[in-house]
């Protein structure tokens, strides 16, 4: 493999999608040596076929206001790779939604479907229209303009969408219902819909539940436990959620949770009324957090910075991408972290994964720590082609024993000769494999 010139045919082809071409490094300079040692590879050009998507689809969304003034959004869908399943990613509804992004996220999303196991393509797609400030009418109005676009290369066996930054239950259903009025069908072609038609239970909250069990798994290779440790969370969204209630229930103390105007510190540790405040918080659309410094004495509201200042023991970037640089990469370094579990997509820039593996931390990619979401969706597929329900308590328990697996499978992969675990070349090399495999199996197409 020829690393530089693949990078550099990719920049020229792709110009500005830094978000994508970073992901596309990234996991090519883990599988270098395993792609190397398989001249298979070469010979089918596994790499220049899994770095491009299988089809971009981009339409406008018109929609029509509360006050009957249309609006147009961009919309889009990118199938990238179906070789061990249908296509399986979320929709972003967010301002900041753009080629590159969804481009990332696909791609990641082929990588880190692989590693649950679970027979799952990778997928995403989104729009950069904010749900935020919205009325429920004009949410529902534009979710029915979007699948209009949508809905004819869907499908349970082809393209499973999902939820993601902007698209909550409210967004599942409405594009649902759109759906199933214009296919005339009762399928599970969308995740993350309505426990009482068809979803799965612990679904909003799996992939920060995931995220927690693996870092148990990584804390375990060191005889640790979450118990009596103290956990830095950014972002208060689903997955800063899950991953806070499971850790509180572990016996770990969590004492930040951030947003877009700064982060929360709150040394008495977030539990109890104060996680139910957080989604309170997140309902009112406000898209802050400093009303919980106001709420709760004690706590303090740190504008326009990042939690990662913070003594800990343990870190889970929840937020988004690029959220967590060198500088504080250093902070956590100095003051003694001990484990970093990437909760949200690519949430440390390059140069701070450097430092944490320069200085054996234990780290691990968000395509392994936070793949619980999709792994859980998976489950909600199952469920619906075997026309079933199973309880919180089955679901927990199927999640669980996911982690455990991607987490051996990272070990396996990524154990190096010192005995330090490089969960990112481990995480990347394990789901390329499952891929790449299926890719020659089934020919060139």
């Amino acid at each position: 493999m020829n690393l530089e010139k693949i990078m550099t045919d990719l920049e020229r082809k792709h110009p500005g999608e830094v978000e994508y071409l970073q992901a596309v490094r990234e996991v090519l300079e883990s599988i270098e040596e395993v792609y190397n040692a398989n001249p298979q590879f070469a010979s089918a050009n596994i790499i220049e076929r899994i770095v491009e998507p299988d089809r971009i689809l981009t339409f406008k969304v018109p929609w029509v206001d509360d006050n009957g003034k249309v609006h147009v959004n961009l919309g889009y869908r990118i199938q990238f790779n179906n070789a061990i399943g249908p296509y399986k990613g979320g929709l972003r509804f967010h301002p900041s939604v753009n080629l590159s992004i969804l481009k990332f996220l696909g791609f990641e999303q082929i990588f880190k479907n692989a590693l649950t196991t679970l027979p799952m393509g990778g997928a995403k797609g989104g729009s950069d229209f904010d749900p935020k400030g919205k009325s429920n009418d004009e949410v529902m109005r534009f979710c029915q303009s979007f699948m209009l676009e949508l809905w004819n290369i869907i499908g349970p066996e082809t393209d499973v969408p999902a939820g993601d930054i902007g698209v909550g239950g409210r967004e599942i259903g409405f594009l649902y219902g759109m759906y199933k009025k214009l296919t005339h069908t009762h399928v599970g072609v969308l995740t993350g819909k309505g426990a009482n038609w068809g979803g799965s239970l612990i679904r909003p909250e799996a992939t920060g539940f995931g995220a927690v069990y693996f870092a148990q798994e990584m804390l375990a290779t060191k005889g640790l436990t979450f118990e009596g440790k103290t956990v830095a969370v950014s972002g208060f969204g689903n997955v800063a959620w899950g991953a806070i209630t499971k850790a509180s229930q572990l016996g770990a103390k969590v004492v930040t949770i951030s947003g877009p105007d700064g982060y929360i510190y709150d040394p008495a540790g977030i539990s109890g009324e104060k996680i139910e405040f957080l989604l309170e918080l997140r309902a009112s659309n406000q898209d802050v957090v400093a009303p919980y410094a106001e709420r709760f004495a004690g706590s303090k509201f740190v504008a326009g910075k990042r939690a990662w200042e913070v003594k800990c023991d343990i870190a889970i970037p929840c937020a988004t991408q690029n959220e967590l640089g060198k500088e504080d990469a250093e902070h956590l370094i100095n003051n003694g972290c001990i484990a970093i579990a990437e909760g949200a997509n690519m949430p440390s820039t390059p140069e701070a994964v450097e430092l944490f593996i320069e200085h054996k931390i234990l780290f691990a990619p968000g395509k392994a720590v936070n793949a619980g979401g999709v792994a859980t969706s998976g489950l909600e597929m199952s469920q619906n082609s075997m026309k079933l329900n199973w309880s919180s308590k089955e679901v927990d328990m199927r999640l669980h024993e996911i982690m455990k697996n991607i987490h051996n499978a990272c070990v396996i992969n990524g154990t190096q000769a010192d005995g330090y675990i490089n969960y990112v070349k481990g995480a990347n090399i394990a789901g390329f494999l499952k891929v790449a495999y299926a890719m020659l199996d089934q020919g060139v197409i």
